[in-house]
């Protein structure tokens, strides 16, 4: 029940998420020269940001007089049996395989390094920080997701020299103080959740490719033309031998990623305030649209409709062994598609008995698609040893006239 109500979620978020990474992959490819590389890796916030306002709860409302519909379940009648996929258990199944795939991915590359610890390093680095050196990296990079730590090249001194390394440790300083590799994993996580939608893992190396440049930007700041030459050619040395892959620690990317770096270090200065402003005036006027977007409307008696595909419950096996009856009242919303969601029991008697049961089976309705669903929809189911037993309408309605 609840892995299918959080599946039936995630896909009806889609197309939210599907515009918010299209839009944050252009801006990553097309307006770093305006915005900057900082600006652009802030905005990311905007995506969890746009998410949550627009699945904002409605404010608790009182219940309307609107029509209710009932359904009588007995234990002896036929049943409507699903067929078919699980595809909630399908996507969970291989989720849970990615998530494998992942953490044993980054367990064993962090093995394979075989790291030779630095008693004497003649470098500064950030505090609780050590370096290590390993014959099986190119390039520098910091691994640990918590408790961070430097990996250099084993013959790192031969290939920087002092200013040079001076400005690839200053680097690496940056991602570990920000504490980049725990993000990268938090940012992981839900991509692979949604492993299904390619824009995701497209905006994961989009964010990615952002984390370096404002690393990039950050050493670059009030460094002089010399320096900036000698950090560029630290980074074309570096693409060479770039590890590849879905990596949660900071290295230095691939080439195509260098070359991005390299033309924005060419670039660097100051960026356009008004790009920027306009920028955050369209992103308020999204959020802003998002949360007082129009809600399904209620039922009222004229969009009366009945499910397409109605599941009947099953009759809990020990009520009916003690010749138990009842009712249950729901209330749940209605979505586009015709797929039931936020159910919940408003009244039920004998309490606790059949509320599980009436809202599994709720939860496998369908109905006629629309065009921006309903709400607040109200369901009596009455749960009857047979069909003479008189039903108790659990819920009453005043109708006040003018």
């Amino acid at each position: 029940m609840v892995i299918q109500t959080g599946f039936n979620w995630l896909i009806e978020q889609q197309l939210l998420l599907s515009i918010l990474f299209c839009g944050f992959i252009l801006l990553e490819r097309f307006a770093l020269k305006a915005l900057g590389s900082r600006f652009v890796y802030k905005l990311a916030w905007l995506l969890p940001a746009a998410l949550v306002i627009a699945n904002l709860p409605n404010a608790i409302k009182p219940l309307q007089n609107s029509n209710i519909s009932r359904y009588l379940i007995t234990p002896n009648q036929p049943f409507t049996h699903e067929m078919g996929i699980s595809w909630a258990l399908m996507y969970v199944l291989i989720t849970a395989g990615l998530l494998i795939a992942s953490f044993i991915t980054h367990t064993r590359f962090v093995k394979s390094l075989q790291l030779t610890e630095l008693t004497q390093f003649e470098g500064t680095l950030a505090t609780g920080v050590n370096a290590y050196t390993s014959q099986h990296v190119a390039t520098p990079m910091v691994v640990g997701i918590l408790n961070s730590k430097l990996v250099l090249p084993s013959n790192y001194n031969t290939q920087f020299d002092k200013a040079t390394l001076a400005l690839i440790l200053e680097h690496e300083n940056v991602h570990i103080k920000r504490k980049d590799n725990l993000t990268n994993t938090l940012i992981l996580l839900p991509t692979i959740l949604l492993w299904f939608n390619p824009l995701a893992w497209v905006c994961y190396a989009s964010m990615r490719r952002l984390q370096e440049l404002t690393c990039d930007e950050r050493v670059l700041a009030n460094k002089t033309t010399q320096q900036h030459i000698l950090y560029s050619k630290a980074l074309i040395n570096c693409a060479a031998n770039a590890p590849t892959g879905l990596m949660a620690y900071s290295h230095y990317g691939d080439k195509k990623t260098m070359l991005q770096r390299l033309t924005n270090i060419k670039h660097s200065g100051e960026r356009s305030k008004f790009a920027k402003g306009g920028l955050l005036l369209v992103a308020a006027s999204m959020l802003s649209g998002l949360a007082i977007a129009k809600q399904p409307e209620a039922m009222t008696k004229e969009d009366h409709i009945s499910p397409t595909i109605r599941i009947e419950p099953a009759y809990p096996i020990q009520a009916a062994q003690q010749g138990i009856s009842g009712s249950v009242v729901l209330k749940y919303d209605i979505a586009a598609n015709g797929k039931t969601k936020n159910i919940s029991v408003i009244q039920s008697k004998p309490k606790d008995i059949f509320d599980k049961s009436a809202k599994e089976a709720l939860a496998k309705w369908k109905y006629k698609a629309s065009d921006s669903g309903f709400e607040d929809v109200l369901v009596q189911l009455d749960f009857a040893i047979n069909s003479e037993v008189t039903p108790t309408d659990l819920i009453e309605r005043i109708k006040v006239s003018h």
